[in-house]
């Protein structure tokens, strides 16, 4: 099936059964007009037959409209798409109401003078706007349910790409395997902290935890990474809030940190610092993290995975609200994610159980 068609924010007005949905609404509206009508007149079946017959006529045609422009049309932002539906039916009940009213005058509630003018037409075109205009605000409601639930099963799949690297797992096995005999209590933290990260990773990661559970993660990733890489790897943390009071989906920020790793630190032989800053500005959490950028290198495609992962899975909890940005500048790479903060304590609070041995620049 066209996955195109599946997106589309405007249904297929072409198919059997959205036509059998317009022909019945459109007859329910006639009948509902005749009713009106005969509240002041005497109801009469030729009446409802000439108002069933317009409303039709006016339904199909304005149907087919939008059919034979759905593919430009779902091009246009929703906004100008439904503003572009209104406009087409409006425009569509305004030349068939002209029409009818110069060859015929079969309005009911007042008699034609056979003249392209007529009160009954603007009445027409304002009917046919607002139905036209809820109609839109029922097709942008629907559409954004089904987003919102395209976003939440795409965010658990993401959520399981997002997880920890099988080479970490196989570079973390072998360092712990080679830590036993020359430092035991070394190899315990290790496979501590490796059984803490991959317990998080076999969690519902769509519900917010604490941020100092996020934090905590990092820091045990961190710890296993320098084991492996030692001195070439220097973390300056800056959280200039208190995380006790913050949430965030979990693995939001460690595949951040474990893409500025593996595409900024092991590539050089010297390593460098990766800077991760947690601070609040105005109402909103602001997460960032840099780290050095090879030169020559390019590989940054799996930064890109992660952020779109880590979006993803923000805009489930956050909507709109949420802002994901990457910067590659000359000596380094910069990503910065922002959501809504929590109401609370004042920000500003550096976090105290921060190591300080990780913080060496």
């Amino acid at each position: 099936m066209d996955t195109s068609s599946q997106n589309a924010f405007l249904p297929d007005l072409c198919s059997a059964r959205a036509v059998l949905v317009v022909v019945v609404v459109a007859e329910l509206m006639a009948i509902v007009v005749a009713l009106v009508a005969g509240y002041y007149q005497a109801f009469s079946l030729g009446r409802l037959a000439l108002t069933s017959l317009f409303i039709q006529w006016v339904a199909l045609s304005s149907a087919a409209l939008i059919c034979l422009l759905r593919r430009w049309l779902n091009r246009l932002p929703h906004s100008w798409a439904a503003l572009a539906v209104v406009v087409v039916v409006s425009v569509n009940t305004l030349v068939f109401s002209a029409a009818a009213n110069l060859l015929t005058g079969w309005l009911s509630w007042a008699p034609s003078n056979n003249t392209l003018w007529h009160p009954n037409i603007l009445i027409n075109v304002l009917i046919a706007t607002i139905l036209a205009g809820l109609v839109m605000r029922y097709v942008y409601v629907q559409e954004q349910l089904r987003r919102q639930g395209q976003a939440q099963l795409q965010a658990r799949l993401q959520a399981l790409q997002s997880r920890i690297r099988p080479h970490f797992l196989f570079n973390s096995m072998n360092i712990i395997a080679s830590l036993i005999s020359i430092d035991p209590d070394a190899a315990e933290r290790a496979v501590e902290d490796l059984s803490k990260l991959f317990r998080a990773s076999l969690k519902d990661n769509a519900d917010p935890v604490p941020m100092t559970e996020e934090l905590s993660l990092c820091e045990r990733y961190i710890n296993i990474e320098q084991l492996r890489l030692g001195e070439r790897l220097r973390v300056n943390w800056r959280v200039e809030l208190d995380p006790r009071h913050q949430e965030m989906p979990l693995l939001t920020l460690q595949p951040l940190l474990e893409n500025a790793i593996y595409h900024g630190i092991q590539p050089l032989p010297g390593g460098g610092v990766i800077t991760i800053r947690a601070r609040c500005q105005e109402g909103r959490i602001v997460l960032s993290v840099r780290n050095p950028k090879p030169e020559g290198e390019g590989h940054h495609r799996g930064n890109r995975m992660a952020l779109e992962n880590v979006r993803h899975r923000l805009e489930v909890l956050h909507g709109n609200q949420v802002e994901v940005r990457a910067r590659d500048l000359k000596r380094h790479y910069d990503v910065e994610i922002r959501f809504p903060a929590r109401p609370g304590p004042e920000a500003g609070q550096r976090r105290e159980n921060v190591p300080e041995d990780i913080t060496t620049e």
